[in-house]
């Protein structure tokens, strides 16, 4: 449970922590979207919710986004993660939280929202505090997904979970607009230790109609911004529309994710797959999210994890044929040409972008790249298991098939560790 130390800086009530420290004490929430009765907040007229103070507010315009691919909050280069799973671990759960360590997932994330009860909220927020500090989930990221901005929760949430120098990113529920970024942005620059505030990423989980019609504001509302991530139930319930299987009715809405993330540099993760025992129907949903462009899904259930991580990495085809492609374009553009054929097919400076992608996607899933020999085997034999580090639950290396995969959100039901 909380340090002496911890409780000298928070005030507590039934269901209120407030921040006594000064860069923090005029922080609150504006948005009256939903407040809960039972929660009180420090509210402020201050208009600098909607538009940041803090130098992290400014967004570049070049399309770089956060994702590491330039410079993000106070001028450092953030660390750039692969997330092909983000696994949701309910923080209420002592024994859940606990079995996480040794899951193999990219992203854990420590859920406030939809996994704990209302009458658990408070525990929730001091075990998941406390499982932070205490772990080193091997290389996987640490996360913490609050309550949604408007919601009357979520002062509390970050007012406990940004304290912890282990906290990686936060995943912001149910955003609507630039503003629910901004805030929790705010709150990370007032709360997190300063040494580590600068590496915390935001990851916005899109689940309504307007969310997606706001997502280039929500995309390129703060730096931090790293992931946009689709949460398939939410979004049918809050257009009324029933989930099939072949997910047609959702096409719309994960495609402009998909585009939207890509457009300014994030990462798009697609939807959690419900059907958690039903190993066809994950692959299937995995596959399909790849082809449409996301680069990881959401987990609620440990057996989803090996299958999202195998998927969501390129094949050992892809990858030998984006090795001979960059290296054919290397050699050509030596010599003067730009375009050149390749087993037929003209390769020109699109394709050669492709192959870059490809590469950069193996590296980062710890799947080495094959010399020129292996590639021909490779292409003439066909697809074989390729290496990666991480991908089961618990060996640091195992073998896996070729799908690279996407998903995004929690859309929380049987959130099982």
């Amino acid at each position: 449970m909380f340090a002496a130390a911890r409780r000298g800086t928070i005030v507590r009530g039934a269901f209120t922590r407030r921040v006594i420290a000064p860069q923090a004490a005029g922080l609150a929430l504006r948005h009256i979207r939903g407040l809960n009765s039972s929660t009180t907040l420090l509210v402020n007229d201050n208009s600098s919710l909607a538009t940041s103070s803090s130098s992290s507010s400014s967004v570049s315009t070049s399309g770089a986004g956060s994702a590491g691919q330039g410079l993000g909050v106070q001028g450092s280069q953030p660390e750039k993660r692969i997330r092909r799973s983000i696994f949701y671990v309910p923080g209420s759960d002592e024994r859940k939280l606990k079995s996480s360590l040794s899951l193999g997932a990219d992203c854990l994330v420590y859920d406030l929202e939809d996994g704990v009860a209302f009458n658990r909220k408070n525990i929730a927020r001091e075990m998941v505090f406390d499982a932070l500090e205490a772990s080193e989930h091997r290389k996987a990221e640490k996360a913490v997904r609050i309550n949604a901005v408007g919601s009357g929760l979520e002062f509390d949430d970050l007012n406990v979970v940004l304290r912890s120098s282990r906290l990686q990113a936060i995943v912001i529920p149910k955003v609507q607009s630039a503003k629910d970024v901004q805030f929790v942005s705010q709150m990370v620059d007032s709360v997190a230790p300063f040494i580590t505030r600068k590496n915390v990423r935001i990851i916005a989980s899109i689940e309504s109609a307007l969310g997606v019609m706001n997502l280039k504001e929500i995309a390129t509302a703060d730096p931090r911004v790293d992931a946009l991530v689709f949460a398939a139930e939410d979004y049918c319930a809050d257009l009324g529309l029933t989930r099939t299987r072949e997910g047609t009715e959702m096409l719309y809405g994960r495609q402009a994710i998909v585009t939207a993330a890509h457009a300014y540099g994030l990462q798009a993760i697609d939807l959690v797959c419900m059907d958690y025992k039903n190993d066809d129907i994950l692959r299937e949903e995995c596959e399909f999210g790849r082809r449409m462009g996301f680069l990881g899904k959401q987990a609620v259930h440990p057996r989803q994890l090996e299958i999202i991580q195998r998927c969501f990495l390129p094949t050992d085809q892809e990858i030998a044929r984006a090795a001979d492609i960059s290296e054919g374009y290397q050699e050509h553009s030596k010599r003067g040409v730009g375009a050149f054929n390749y087993n037929g097919k003209v390769i020109d400076l699109p394709v050669v972008k492709w192959a870059e992608k490809i590469l950069s996607r193996a590296h980062q899933g710890g799947v080495p790249i094959p010399n020129a020999d292996e590639r021909q085997k490779i292409l003439q034999a066909g697809s074989t298991p390729a290496v990666t580090a991480g991908a089961g639950t618990g060996s640091a290396a195992s073998t896996t098939t070729t799908v690279a995969v996407n998903s995004g959100k929690g859309d929380n039901s049987t959130t099982a560790a």
